[in-house]
Parts: C-alpha cells; structure tokens; sequence
C-alpha cells in the first residue's frame, strides 16, 4: 500500500513539473515574433543597417570623403588635361616658367610640324602605324585564345598533374619582364624569329596572365551548363565557343585592353633592327631625340598615340571593373 501511494505521489510530481513547464513555455511565447522568419531577417538586417548608419555616417565626415575622392580624381586626370592641352601650345606656352595646365593661344602648328617630318622620313608614317596596328591585333587575339582555351581544359578536366602546371603558372606571374627578357631572347633566335614581328607577338601569345585570370573565372561557371550541352549533343569547341566563352566575357575583355595597351605602346627595338618593321612608339623616340625644336611635334605625338587606348578602355569599362571584383586582382 505505501509502494503504491509512493508512486501516486511520484506521478504527481511528474505532472506538477510539467506544468511549470508549460507555464514557462506559454511565458516565452508571448515574446516571440510570429511574423515569418523571412520578414524577421529582413527587419532585423534592416534595423542593424539603420544603426551602423547612424554610428558611421555624419555630414562632416562625408565631406571629408568627398573632398579626398575629388583631389584623387583631379590628380590622375592631371596628366591627361596637360597632353592634351600641350599637344595645342605652341613654343613659348610649352616653356614658359611657371608651367601652364591650359593653353592660352591654342594653335596647330605642331601637328602641321608632324607631318613635315613624318613626310620627309625614310619610313612613312602609315608604315609605322600598320605595324603597330598588325602587331597589336595578332599579339592580343592570339593570347586571348590560347589562353581561354588553356584555361578552359584545366579548369573543366582533372589533366595530370593540373595543380602543378596551374602552380607554376602562378610562381610565374612573380618575374617581371625584364628578367624573362634574355630567356625570351635566346629561345626567338633559336627559333630564327629575331627581326620578325613574331618576336613581339609570340612571347605575349605565351603570356601567364590571361590563363591565370581565364580559369580563376572559369572555375566559377557550373558544371551543369556543360552537362546539359553535352546532353544536347555540343562539341567541345562549341561548348568553350557558345557557353564557356560569353560567360566568361568580362575576363576576356580585361585581357584585350591589357594588350591592347601594352602592345600598342611597345617598342620592340631589342628583337627588331629592320626599319620598316619598327612600331610607332620607336618613331616617337626618334621625334623626341631631335632636340627642344621637336618639343611641340612630340606633345602632338602623344596625344595621337593615347587617343586609341584610352577610346577602347572606355567603352570597355564596365567589364574591367567586374573582372576585378570577381578575380581580386587590384
């Protein structure tokens, strides 16, 4: 009889736990939010993002902001306002002490002193500048498909050994060009390629950069895109051509204007001696080594030699821009 009364106090201990239990619970429900989770998160984001503002932003701080950012753009575009406007100075503004950034007499003569010397060269001008335009189109088109199509096979196929070629390249992107240039040398002249144009265009061609930047996009691209092309019946060139290629276009676009530029400004006097195979940048070297009388024609130059690449990094830009948010590279 005790055993049975000790259980019956033992259930109703149970029962008394239970319903603190309860009442606790029915406590907390009251503070509980019962919108849904999605509308909670949204809010709680929200109201955390109002108080970071509140805490950071002030008028006087943004006018600090917004007073550096305008010197830092007045300071980079500095240098393009004085080609510009040195380019339509004549003489006396060009020396003048203190230095001028705007012309006072804008005139033309030292683009009129340009084709008098341009006429009376034993290489005309239109040589240099088809050189120039040739070895600029060949060398970027060229390092922009074979490095896709490089970057394409290691990123989408386990090759052997594809961590240690991809390795190698990367430790390769640490030497500048000044120490691959003997290397570079020696392999264009075994390969009987000095005083041609392929002694420029080949060694960018074979450039680590575009391959680097190529697979770091190409890594993000699903797999089920190409699965399902291939279920399709799409070739592997029309997979990398039709899928890989446009998805991966503001890495391509980055690798044509860094090219571009480094092409287009190229000299290439150390693996090129013939005249007429020389580029512009080498005629504008022989302009500026003519003496101060050349002052003129040489500012007329420049503004002729940067009106391409700056045309082609604006309308460009955009896709320039993502590349570096989505690759890291600064």
């Amino acid at each position: 009889m005790a055993r049975k009364d000790k259980i019956k106090t033992s259930k109703t201990a149970d029962e008394i736990e239970r319903e603190r239990l309860e009442a606790k619970n029915v406590k907390l429900a009251k503070h509980i939010d019962s919108r849904p989770f999605a509308e909670i998160s949204s809010s709680k984001v929200l109201r955390r993002s109002k108080k970071k503002k509140r805490i950071n932003r002030s008028k006087a701080g943004d006018i600090a902001l917004f007073l550096f950012l305008a010197i830092a753009g007045i300071l980079s575009i500095l240098p393009l306002i004085m080609i510009v406007n040195n380019a339509f100075k004549p003489l006396d503004e060009i020396f003048r002490f203190p230095p001028t950034i705007f012309v006072r007499n804008p005139t033309l003569n030292n683009f009129a002193d340009l084709s008098v010397v341009l006429g009376t060269s034993l290489v005309p001008f239109s040589r240099y500048l088809f050189n120039t335009i040739y070895v600029t189109i060949l060398g970027t088109f060229g390092h922009v498909v074979v490095a896709s199509m490089c970057a394409y096979v290691l990123s989408r196929y386990k090759v052997p050994g594809g961590k240690v070629i991809f390795s190698l390249i990367v430790y390769a992107l640490m030497f500048p060009s000044s120490v691959t240039a003997t290397p570079n040398y020696i392999i264009l002249t075994f390969l009987g390629l000095i005083d041609t144009h392929w002694s420029i265009v080949l060694p960018v061609i074979g450039g680590t950069m575009g391959l680097f930047l190529m697979k770091q996009f190409m890594d993000q691209i699903p797999m089920d895109f190409i699965e399902s092309a291939k279920l399709d019946g799409a070739g592997e060139f029309r997979i990398y051509w039709s899928i890989v290629m446009p998805l991966v276009k503001p890495a391509w676009i980055t690798l044509v204007i860094l090219n571009f530029q480094s092409l287009w400004n190229t000299y290439g006097s150390t693996t090129i001696y013939r005249e007429d195979l020389k580029m512009l940048s080498y005629a504008i070297t022989q302009i500026a080594s003519a003496g101060v009388a050349r002052t003129g024609t040489l500012n007329a130059v420049s503004l002729v030699m940067i009106i391409v690449p700056i045309a082609v990094f604006i309308f460009s830009q955009s896709n320039v821009m993502e590349t570096m948010a989505h690759s890291g590279m600064k």
